[in-house]
């Protein structure tokens, strides 16, 4: 079993815990993920089965969006609602305001982590320091929101669509915005609704799988790997050509440099190849390794 299957993550579980579920449903071993949401947020989670997993350091790289629940007026610890509350501010925010706020956070930008995160600083997670009361100095990182756009409030309340790079905290995101305003803000509720090519509306619920499961079709729910791959060109090996990429050896073509799907003759998905003056050499093989 082969291929990219995509989750509607249910609130309240982990990334890792719809992984290990799956591991159960689909009786797999190799199952990884790309894009890691936090239990509070629900929505798109990608998900690699078998030889797909080898996929997923491409997927990381990918753009999302979300719909986010933004609380104006509270500032917690988590920058979330899950939080301790630190402080509430009345709110005397107009709409245009709110939206000329946002239009503030658009484009390239630095954004310093949350200390409620997985981020590693001297092999120490930051939750687990945060959660012994300590705060320490995070480094920026580089983010860009490609759109922000108020979908409906009500007083505090807040919704937004955002469409950001890879990296990007919503929670601070929301944050900052509250900050920005001078009231304050959190995230109180947040949905992912794509990543990269992937959209929520082709995702399964874990019942979903676990249905399909039973009658002996989860298979059928998996995507080819190759479509995560749908933007760069594609490029078909002769049968000799396919016999030296399976052995792991460049091959010469004519072909414009850059990144190409490559394939069997037969349709086979066999590796994304990168060419540069004449020589294509593997980025990442896809296809079934034979075992003696």
């Amino acid at each position: 079993m082969n291929g990219i299957l995509l989750i509607d993550k249910p609130e309240g579980w982990t990334s890792n815990d719809v992984v290990i579920k799956l591991k159960g449903m689909l009786r797999q071993r190799r199952i990884g993920h790309s894009g890691t949401l936090d239990p509070m947020a629900t929505g798109l989670l990608v998900v690699f089965v078998g030889r797909a997993t080898r996929a997923v350091e491409f997927a990381e790289a990918d753009s999302k969006r979300y719909t986010a629940g933004l609380r104006l007026g509270m500032i917690t610890d988590t920058q979330d609602t899950t939080g301790t509350v630190l402080e509430r501010r009345p709110v005397c925010v107009t709409d245009d305001e709110l939206i000329g706020a946002l239009s503030g956070f658009l484009g390239p930008q630095q954004q310093i982590p949350p200390m409620y995160s997985a981020i590693k600083i001297n092999g120490q997670r930051l939750y687990d320091i945060a959660r012994k009361g300590v705060e320490v100095e995070r480094k920026a990182r580089n983010i860009e929101i490609a759109s922000i756009e108020l979908l409906a409030r009500d007083e505090e309340n807040c919704v937004l669509d955002v469409r950001c790079s890879k990296g990007t905290y919503i929670r601070t995101l929301c944050h900052d915005i509250g900050a920005s305003l001078g009231c304050g803000g959190c995230m109180s509720s947040l949905r992912r609704t794509q990543a990269g090519v992937f959209d929520l509306s082709n995702a399964y619920t874990l019942a979903d799988v676990q249905s399909a499961a039973d009658k002996g079709e989860a298979e059928k729910l998996l995507l080819p790997v190759d479509r995560l791959f749908s933007v760069y060109p594609v490029w078909s090996a002769a049968p000799s050509q396919t016999k030296r990429i399976k052995n792991g050896n460049e091959l010469k073509v004519s072909l414009a440099n850059g990144r190409y799907r490559v394939y069997s003759a037969e349709g086979e998905f066999l590796m994304l190849g990168d060419v540069s003056n004449g020589v294509m050499t593997t980025v990442k093989s896809f296809f079934e390794v034979e075992v003696p």
